[in-house]
């Protein structure tokens, strides 16, 4: 098995350069100061005053717990509503055990609006019992992540899923004294703000057991056949008798509690994620207090997370071109391809049927207006089903008449004015501060300054090579294209946030 030790250096360097982007971009921060989002949460109540031994057989009880709502405010500073600290600390513990070290396979199942996407590989760590090491970017609220445990002669010895919180996040889990033989892992997670590895008082913790039999889990809901002393930590709650989990994790299509035994090592999974850990990737060795970028790590393991081979890779994207990741991801998507000779034209524009292309794979929206015979849109012509498919969705508009103008380049405003009409986004905060951002602000047509607004608040506009220049009316490149559509699919839950310095907000985000 191979190991590589995580530097921290290169996370240094980027702290520096991120408290510069900040100095640079102090107006951005004002502008937005007054913005404030709303999260629920779940809290369940415990009625029990017994703990109990936990029987070496299987176990799925059927007790329902209380379940109470609640709901914690908190107010955003930055001008993108991805901004918050949605990162997480992760520690592993054996109270009761002999174990020195386990590897920890961490992935994570994206929120989207249609449930969860795919399961996408993040790593391998080997972990020191008691250690802990934070995982940053790259996630947003209701996120789900999941961690398949093995001990170091990669034998599976355990499961936890958890839900990505609205702010930073400690969790701890806690192996059982004899994991090899009783795969169970007590979850025990919650909200810390500031950072200092304990849970904020007056916030929810979260209280679970997983248990692992024949490669499925099962989700306890009630721990009244527990003994809690081998999952105890001295600085944790003490065990509840009903397990305390998220809302998600209870109700809904995509519940986990009182499932029969949920499949971990499904077929439908990239094979990364079924394989020996160190068999197709390194093994990262966790050092005290690492920190890995979650954004990075899925562009590091992009190739090895695609369920099959797909060119995500090309001969005139270098390796440190500013849209790299964004087109790579497009690409693996297959939204996006690039030519027979290798090469993808960064710098190219994109004509309106192109763009329907894009929008058609990228988007499966309802209808919200029927088809237009359009005059200059051939039955025969190979965009003429993107492109009825997406007038009818509201991307895209007639030019004149019933013109739609299927070879006419897009200009940037064109590109921003489709997504934002075609994702019905809107704002109610002052559209001129907002747009203050941008110092050619003045130059945006009066008629679309609110919809630029609503799309600049969601982290959708980048802007490349000045981040402060909206240039509205230059002609868009394919690169351009690729990066504005993948912040539009961010927003909507899609896919997992790319940090990138050209993000408008994300100077102030990181």
């Amino acid at each position: 098995m191979k190991y590589i030790i995580q530097s921290n250096f290169a996370h240094l360097s980027k702290f520096v350069l991120t408290a510069t982007s900040v100095a640079i971009f102090s107006p951005i921060s004002s502008a937005y100061a007054a913005l404030g989002f709303s999260t629920t949460v779940a809290q369940i109540t415990d009625n029990s005053t017994e703990q109990q031994l936990l029987a070496h057989k299987e176990v799925e009880t059927r007790n329902r717990p209380t379940i109470q709502r609640q709901t914690v405010t908190t107010v955003s500073r930055n001008v993108s509503v991805k901004a918050k600290k949605t990162g997480f600390s992760l520690a592993i513990w054996q109270p009761s055990g002999n174990f020195s070290e386990v590897i920890a396979r961490i992935s994570v199942k994206s929120k989207s609006s249609k449930g969860y996407l795919k399961e996408q590989f993040l790593g391998d760590y080997k972990y020191k019992i008691k250690q802990k090491a934070k995982f940053v970017k790259g996630l947003k609220a209701s996120d789900r992540i999941v961690v398949r445990l093995y001990d170091v002669q990669n034998r599976f010895i355990g499961y936890s899923e958890f839900e990505s919180l609205s702010a930073n996040t400690t969790v701890n889990l806690i192996l059982s004294a004899k994991p090899t033989e009783y795969p169970v892992v007590r979850t025990v997670y919650g909200v810390d703000a500031d950072q200092n590895g304990t849970i904020d008082a007056g916030t929810t913790t979260y209280d679970y057991f997983t248990q692992v039999r024949n490669q499925r889990v099962i989700f306890l809901s009630s721990s009244q056949t527990f003994q809690g002393s081998q999952f105890q930590i001295e600085d944790l709650s003490k065990i509840a008798a009903a397990s305390v989990y998220p809302v998600s994790f209870t109700e809904g299509e995509y519940a986990l509690v009182r499932q029969s035994f949920v499949n971990i090592f499904s077929s439908d999974l990239a094979k990364v994620l079924q394989a020996t850990p160190g068999s197709l990737v390194q093994v990262i060795e966790v050092r005290d207090n690492s920190s890995y970028d979650i954004s990075q790590m899925l562009i590091n393991y992009r190739q090895v997370r695609l369920s099959r081979p797909v060119k995500v890779a090309f001969s005139d994207v270098s390796i440190d071109y500013w849209a790299k990741d964004f087109i790579a991801e497009l690409a693996s998507m297959e939204i996006i391809e690039g030519f027979p000779n290798g090469t993808f034209r960064p710098d190219a524009p994109v004509t309106r049927a192109q763009f329907a292309a894009m929008l058609r794979k990228a988007f499966a929206k309802g209808k919200i207006r029927q088809a237009v015979a359009f005059k200059d849109v051939s039955t025969k012509s190979w965009a003429y089903n993107a492109i009825n498919e997406v007038y009818q969705m509201g991307f895209l508009n007639t030019v004149i008449g019933k013109d739609f103008n299927p070879s006419q380049s897009l200009s940037r405003l064109d590109v921003l004015v489709a997504l934002a009409r075609g994702l019905n986004y809107q704002t109610s905060a002052s559209t001129d501060t907002i747009l203050s951002v941008y110092s050619d602000a003045t130059t945006i047509p009066h008629e679309y300054r609110s919809l630029i607004a609503a799309l600049t608040q969601r982290g959708i506009v980048v802007n490349y090579p000045n981040v402060k220049m909206l240039n509205a009316e230059r002609v868009a490149t394919r690169s351009e294209v690729s990066a504005l559509l993948y912040q539009a699919l961010s927003s909507t839950g899609q896919v997992t946030n790319i940090s990138s310095q050209y993000v408008v907000g994300q100077q102030i985000a990181d």
